[in-house]
């Protein structure tokens, strides 16, 4: 049991790694691909070949970025079936479904057009270049709702029946699976975080160049763009970022309680505007939560259930109950789980046995539990609480950022068209420190999705002890240096690849 348990933790950071290194390339790819539209757009629409020569100078970029993100999105999937096998058995029927989809139909948009786009100046019509090139915009942002559908389903289990024959997950309603709000609003948040950073990338390295005294009209076309596309996207982040937030609150109150540092349920809950997370504290002691913090009285309960004074659970309250609120807390939940795993037992084995009746009254009984079925597998309430520290610290870095970028995109805007922007050094410095703050923010709002989900394969369904492959861990340790390396590889060609294009400049 312990080599089991640790084979867990090495296949959680494995795919942790791998998630993390293809996130540093998919939002890229998801705002690039439109910036690249908008600049050709522009350059059908006006003849001017000086934005031709842009377009292809951030098209370059983009291909480069593509190729490498392929590369490691391919290894994400093929985790599923390596080290997350009693996953892809429970519930493949389900989550395999939109990733089929992805690769039949949304990648093969993005791969017929993706060579028409490169490949296709002076071969094709000028409007027919475009429409590839918007098509690949498409394509590339299709497969991003494709799967964002199947993680949104991971977070919100809806549209499927199981079967306790088989016992699996299997699909019932395609089209609850596809337009749950989860779905909805982990690509709608996801995708327009990709491209307030693909806002920042051109801003940036456009930035650079006014530094350098180089490619300066070049420079100030793309950062006019980029600017209106990045404050567009980033004040519809922050509204997909407030509907996240709620249906967080009414679907997974576990990770609102942990994003928030929130023990102990209240009404006019608050929110911690700055906080100092005591990282020893457990679910249900009395240890403080913060060592210092500053609160904003009744933001939490507007934001969770749009009233000022409405209570707001906290994770004592979730994993221990709480019955004058009538919630019954994991503590509950466990014992009934424990009941459904045990007379799912007794029916497979009635069933083979050929004892009918004992069977129906099994089956009867796992019925009355089966809600509850995940959680008897955990083996004490507080398994129930993801670890709140990297829950909370990575929520405050996203929103904080998140706040900055549009203030950031308006003074860029306002010196762009006050025809200042090459003039403003201090700014032009701040635009290239911005792209990295636009990585960070990306990645610490999937931190806050996926570490705020655990202990949860699929939100209260499957946890991630069960959802794992029997594997030696010393198997998934070797893998994961093998990725760790091969990942930093490709991350390091990159970054050179882009540096030389960059200062090689639009004239190649």
């Amino acid at each position: 049991m312990p080599d089991y348990l640790a084979t867990v933790d090495w296949a959680r950071a494995q795919f942790a790694l791998t998630a993390l290194y293809h996130w540093i390339f998919v939002p890229l790819t998801l705002g690039l691909s439109f910036l690249c539209a908008f600049y050709e757009s522009i350059y059908v629409k006006t003849g001017n070949e000086e934005w031709k020569k842009l377009t292809k100078f951030w098209m370059t970029l983009f291909g480069i970025n593509f190729a490498i993100g392929v590369a490691t999105g391919i290894i994400m999937e093929f985790e599923f079936g390596t080290n997350w096998s009693n996953y892809s058995w429970m519930v493949g029927d389900i989550f395999g479904a939109p990733l089929a989809v992805e690769g039949i139909f949304a990648f093969f948009i993005e791969a017929t057009f993706f060579a028409v786009m490169f490949f296709g100046w002076n071969r094709v019509s000028k409007g027919f270049h475009l429409f590839s090139t918007w098509m690949v915009a498409v394509g590339s942002n299709l497969s991003a709702l494709w799967i964002l559908v199947a993680n949104g389903w991971m977070q919100f289990p809806t549209g499927m029946a199981f079967n306790p024959d088989t016992a699996r997950f299997e699909m019932q309603d395609i089209g609850a699976v596809i337009l749950s709000p989860f779905a909805i609003g982990k690509f709608t948040h996801a995708t327009s975080s990709g491209f307030v950073l693909a806002a920042l990338f051109v801003i940036g390295i456009s930035s650079l160049f006014l530094l350098q005294n180089r490619h300066q009209q070049m420079a100030k076309r793309s950062i006019a763009v980029a600017a209106v596309f990045g404050l567009l996207s980033s004040l519809f982040v922050g509204l997909t970022g407030d509907e996240a937030a709620y249906n967080v609150a009414h679907k997974q109150p576990m990770k609102l309680a942990a994003m928030e540092g929130l023990y102990v349920g209240q009404e006019n809950a608050p929110v911690v505007a700055f906080g100092i997370v005591n990282s020893t504290k457990r679910p249900g002691d009395d240890t403080p939560a913060f060592y210092q913090e500053v609160k904003i009285p009744g933001l939490l309960s507007l934001l969770a259930n749009r009233e000022w004074n409405s209570y707001v659970p906290g994770i004592n309250d979730l994993a221990f109950g709480n019955p004058a609120r009538q919630i019954p807390g994991a503590a509950v939940r466990m014992a009934n789980g424990k009941i459904a795993v045990a007379e799912l037992v007794n029916y497979k084995a009635a069933k083979k046995s050929g004892d009918a009746p004992a069977a129906a009254t099994a089956l009867a009984r796992f019925s009355q539990y089966q809600a509850d079925l995940g959680y008897g597998h955990l083996t004490k309430a507080a398994e129930a609480a993801p670890p709140v520290a990297t829950t909370f610290y990575s929520f405050h870095i996203m929103v904080v950022l998140g706040t900055l970028f549009p203030l950031l995109f308006l003074v860029v805007l306002f010196h762009t068209m006050k025809g200042t922007i090459e003039h403003q050094r201090c700014l032009n410095s701040i635009n290239i420190f911005a792209l990295f703050l636009g990585y960070i923010a990306g990645m610490a709002g999937w931190v806050v999705a996926e570490v705020g989900r655990q202990p949860w394969a699929i939100q209260d369904l499957l946890p991630v002890q069960v959802a794992a492959t029997k594997l030696a861990s010393g198997n998934v340790q070797t893998t994961f240096f093998l990725f760790l390396t091969l990942f930093t590889v490709l991350l390091i060609a990159e970054i050179r690849i882009m540096l030389k294009q960059i200062t090689i400049g639009p004239e190649a």
